[in-house]
């Protein structure tokens, strides 16, 4: 498995990560498969698990895909020393819908639950602020992460959802080692605001999130010509070359695809030997733009 560093940590990860979303959201596959799933992905070296304290089905639901990796973790058979969990906390879910909440004191108890829930035995690996709150300012909602840094229960701290001026003033609270932003070929926002650039500069890992598009998109991608064409060419899923895409825009990116089958999983290993040429890469540029 090819490997990447997390920023710049010196802990080096997979070169792609699995989101763990779809396995605790409303239309969740049964516990037993998604523990299967996390397991494969385990077997196949990926070490990079993307979650957060918001995918769930409702605020009674809270941490529910924290509690399911922290299970498939301690029901592994293999070596899980090395395997990164990335979590997130700012969201709430009333009645299924996002809502942003920056409180210190809620972002303080959220960090403490999903400590437990990751099973409180070791500092979360990495923990993200979800989303700026304009209710908050940036500085006294990240001082709850800084606090729980010092106190030895988050190892490395990042953020989502960011722009390069909320980045900045983040890095001037705590240290930050990843930014996690919609990133797609139809949402390539990074490119324009100078977020993607950002990160390259200061060596911090950029998490796309979204990366294929999400909904119908996602659901459609081998309606797309070019895509279709070079998936055919190539010889993998229209997936792959959606990932590779990605790969190929910067260094600094680690995709992290969602799964909730053992397939899907396996099919974004495979990206990992997809290389697209530049002017493959301009193709797609050019036919997907937003």
């Amino acid at each position: 498995m090819e490997k990447k560093q997390l920023g710049k940590t010196g802990v080096y990860v997979s070169a792609v990560g699995l989101g763990a979303m779809p396995m605790s959201l409303s239309n969740r596959p049964p516990e037993s498969r998604s523990l299967q799933v996390i397991h494969r992905a385990l077997k196949l070296g990926i070490t990079f698990l993307d979650t957060a304290d918001s995918n769930c089905i409702d605020e009674s639901d809270k941490h529910h895909n924290e509690r399911l990796i922290h299970k498939a973790l301690q029901t592994y058979d293999g070596d899980a020393s090395s395997v990164i969990v990335a979590t997130k906390g700012g969201l709430m879910r009333p009645n299924g819908n996002w809502v942003r909440n920056g409180n210190p004191k809620h972002l303080r108890e959220t960090i403490r639950i999903s400590f437990e829930a990751l099973g409180g035995n070791k500092p979360i690996d990495v923990w993200q602020y979800h989303a700026p709150d304009p209710d908050y300012t940036i500085e006294e909602s990240l001082t709850p992460a800084k606090e729980a840094q010092q106190a030895g229960i988050v190892r490395f701290v990042g953020v989502s959802n960011f722009s390069v001026e909320q980045i900045k003033r983040a890095q001037d609270v705590v240290d930050i080692v990843s930014v996690q932003n919609q990133y797609n070929p139809w949402c390539r926002q990074p490119e324009y605001d100078g977020v993607l650039e950002y990160c390259e500069s200061e060596g911090l890992t950029f998490l796309p999130w979204s990366p294929f598009g999400g909904g119908r998109r996602h659901e459609n991608l081998q309606d797309m010509p070019v895509i279709a064409q070079l998936a055919k060419q190539e010889g993998v899923s229209v997936y792959c070359i959606v990932l590779a895409w990605l790969r190929s825009k910067s260094p600094c990116i680690l995709p992290i695809p969602g799964a909730s089958k053992i397939s899907s999983i396996e099919d974004s290993v495979r990206a990992l030997d997809v290389k697209l040429s530049d002017e493959e890469v301009q193709r797609i540029d050019r036919e997907t733009i937003p």
